[in-house]
């Protein structure tokens, strides 16, 4: 792992070439947590050059000799995990138990890629012509460059870069400047199990220069990103001119319909533990929460007990489970949410402000705001943030309409007792991932799609690595 945190590219620790820096913060004191270069579209264009460099070898290596340094690696990371996981609390906040987490997910994304890539069959094909003969095969697309965001540094990484090296395609990752120590952990960690020197870069730098350098190349072939739409669709733009692959994930505003037939006490336990998982700052995280009215009140007094008994503060206190958010615009912007809210006649159960004994950090009270109405932003709106909006209904159909009122399409949550509700609920809502009765739809095993402006390509799963393949069609004839 490096001494030092730094770009690494072609094979080595280097700093800027313009000689920036940037100042990692830790969001839970507002100090330095260390100082990282801070490059340009330059630093991007090398990185590429020598992804490129790399390629050809790379991608004639056996999926089995690939797949063994990426289980190597695997293998490194499930053993560092706590030196890891307290990196990762240092630059993202998160509570040190969930930051562990995150590398052992981590973990096994690169354990699950290096047993997928053995499997990126091709096919023969029946001829209508008795001496030609055709095969379908796949290979590698290329460089794929690989930009994400702070609130999974080490899970935003792996997810598409674990796939693309099983494929056998090589990797320009460019993470949150944020959160960048996580990807250079884990690039050195990949390098002490045997990847070569221009296989997985890591450049750290000003985003729009790096992204547009990404889109311009001729060697990048795809470019991975985890962010908002608002850039999602401004990458769009800019692949447009070039017809470079895109995948992009791009968060969500998930429903949660609960019918009354449940047991609202034991649901009311599960919605606060995944609604407040890194301080709600997750995009598959439960946001609106659709009860109906005949369990309303105590849905609301029974998550309102648990909401005011979170302990909030700095991640690498076990105690914790609510830290900081990442910055403090990010915690204005869910102050001015709540705010609109409470001014236009929501109720606030429980939080609603800055923590008085938090002088220091940017930390926000866990937050249940009841009486939300369709029309605030709190409820149209990504919060990404501790705050819980509790909208009431009636019917199966008003609750769907309710759901699908979103121009996000991630992930929807059912809770009911009542098969022929629940199946009635999962195949209307407009939603890539449906939890019936289940708080985690995402697995490292299946994919993660995003319907509606919630994204474009597939991670995880056996679509995870089709999406950096190419399809090649071989026609042999005269036999």
């Amino acid at each position: 792992m490096p001494a030092t945190y730094k770009q690494y590219i072609g094979g080595e620790w280097r700093d800027a070439s313009n000689g920036a820096t940037w100042d990692v913060i830790n969001p839970a004191t507002e100090e330095v947590v260390c100082t990282v270069p801070y490059g340009r579209a330059a630093d991007c264009e090398a990185a590429i050059d020598a992804a490129a460099t790399a390629f050809p070898e790379w991608s004639r290596r056996t999926a089995y000799e690939r797949g063994a340094i990426l289980k190597a690696a695997a293998d490194l990371m499930r053993a560092r995990a706590d030196a890891l996981a307290r990196t990762t609390v240092l630059e993202s906040g998160k509570p040190i138990a969930q930051a562990r987490g995150e590398w052992t997910v981590a973990a096994d994304l690169f354990e699950w890629f290096a047993e997928e890539g053995k499997r990126a069959y091709g096919r023969i094909v029946p001829s209508r012509v008795a001496s030609k003969r055709l095969l379908v095969i796949k290979q590698p697309i290329g460089v794929v460059g690989v930009i994400t965001a702070w609130n999974f540094p080490a899970y935003n990484v792996a997810r598409a870069s674990a796939a693309a090296l099983a494929a056998g395609c090589t990797v320009v990752a460019r993470p949150s400047e944020f959160t960048p120590l996580a990807a250079m952990e884990m690039v050195g960690i990949l390098v002490e199990a045997g990847l070569p020197a221009g296989v997985m870069n890591v450049i750290n730098g000003e985003p729009e220069p790096m992204g547009q350098a990404m889109l311009a190349h001729p060697a990048c072939a795809k470019v991975h990103f985890t962010g908002s739409v608002r850039v999602g669709k401004h990458l769009m733009d800019g692949a447009s001119r070039t017809v470079t692959r895109l995948s992009l994930e791009l968060g969500g505003n998930a429903p949660v319909l609960v019918f009354p037939d449940v047991d609202v006490k034991q649901v009311a336990a599960g919605a606060v533990a995944s609604k407040f998982r890194n301080g709600g700052q997750v995009c598959v995280a439960p946001q609106r929460f659709l009860v109906h009215e005949r369990v309303k009140e105590e849905f609301v007094s029974q998550v309102g007990e648990r909401v005011l008994s979170l302990r909030v503060g700095p991640g690498l206190d076990p105690e914790t489970q609510v830290g900081p958010l990442i910055n403090a615009r990010q915690r204005e912007r869910v102050a001015a949410l709540v705010d609109s809210a409470r001014a236009s006649g929501a109720t606030v159960r429980a939080g609603g402000s800055v923590p008085r004994d938090r002088a220091k950090g940017y930390f926000y009270e866990p937050t249940l705001v009841a009486d939300v109405q369709p029309s605030m932003p709190l409820y149209s709106e990504e919060i990404f943030g501790p705050v819980m909006p509790v909208v009431s209904f009636d019917e199966v159909d008003e609750a769907i309409a309710f759901a699908n009122s979103t121009r996000y399409g991630l992930a929807a949550y059912v809770w009911t007792a009542d098969l022929r509700t629940a199946a009635r609920a999962w195949e209307r809502l407009e939603f890539g991932m449906i939890g019936v009765n289940e708080w985690t739809p995402q697995a490292v095993e299946v994919p993660f799609p995003g319907w509606k402006e919630s994204g474009l390509g597939r991670e995880g799963g056996v679509e995870g690595l089709e999406e950096y393949l190419e399809t090649k069609v071989v026609a042999i004839g005269g036999l």
